[in-house]
């Protein structure tokens, strides 16, 4: 009975803090999305779908926050596995190259990419030389603005989740793929990528809400033409003071987020255990 009463003391904190700083915000959000000046409804759910405006912003979400997973995937697992492979001085310097952008603001680094897709910066400069682009090109305002920026921002959640699974792999596997007759590809392919895939699914949910739920560079980059559902709903907080459809936009997200992400961790756990 003492011990149970001291592991209930030590959870209280943690779950009072839980309940301040989670079920009680997202309580409240449910509550405001359904309430009305008579009770209960549901117009402002079915003003977001009467619309075609808010649900292509959802799509738009969606799609960008994938490709945006995937790209991250694609430059972080090669580049985890070199990090892991490595020496210890060799990957601690890694290491904090990776972890050092995050000692920076999100809003700074979001404005460096300003500097350089803008329509005088250097990428377009560049591409002006060589006569690859008209006078008017630029890259900001546009998706790829976004897809580079959000890649710079969310590429060491991946590339940490992954590098803390591809470390603890021994490599005397890779070693018998080696002797079989695998080549360094197939050994990847049929043998590291398999083992790694917890890290990679850890990594790819990490970045995939965090992409869904960012505003402040897509704001930025794709400028209000381009606009995401995390915008949309800060701008109906901040500007139009419409927090019961902004608290509709936020329970659409957090719904549609659930719904892709539920089946993608179940065929993970079906998958690995």
């Amino acid at each position: 009975m003492t011990d149970r009463r001291e592991t209930w003391l030590f959870l209280l904190p943690g779950l009072a803090l839980l309940v301040l700083g989670f079920v009680l915000p997202i309580t409240r959000m449910l509550v405001l999305s359904v309430q009305g000046p008579d009770g209960f409804t549901t117009d402002q759910f079915a003003r977001f779908f009467q619309d075609g405006f808010y649900p292509s912003i959802l799509w738009r979400t969606v799609y960008l926050s994938a490709i945006i997973t995937a790209v991250c995937a694609v430059i972080g697992f090669p580049l985890s596995y070199i990090m892991a492979r490595s020496g210890p001085r060799v990957r601690l310097w890694l290491v904090i190259m990776v972890i050092l952008p995050l000692m920076t603001s999100v809003v700074v680094r979001t404005f460096g990419w300003m500097v350089l897709l803008g329509r005088n910066g250097l990428i377009a400069s560049t591409l002006r030389d060589f006569d690859l682009v008209g006078r008017s090109f630029q890259l900001m305002h546009t998706e790829t603005a976004i897809l580079l920026g959000m890649v710079q921002v969310l590429l060491p959640f991946m590339v940490l989740s992954l590098l803390g699974v591809i470390v603890r792999l021994d490599p005397r596997l890779e070693e018998a793929a080696r002797t079989m007759g695998c080549s360094f590809l197939q050994t990847m392919r049929m043998v590291v990528l398999p083992l790694a895939a917890p890290g990679l699914l850890a990594g790819s949910i990490l970045v995939f809400t965090l992409s869904a739920s960012s505003f402040v560079t897509p704001a930025l980059l794709g400028g209000p033409r381009i606009e995401v559902l995390a915008g949309s709903i800060y701008k109906n907080v901040t500007q139009t003071l419409d927090w019961n459809f902004a608290a509709a936009q936020a329970v659409i997200l957090f719904a549609g987020i659930a719904l892709l992400l539920v089946p993608y961790l179940r065929l993970g756990r079906r998958a690995h255990g």
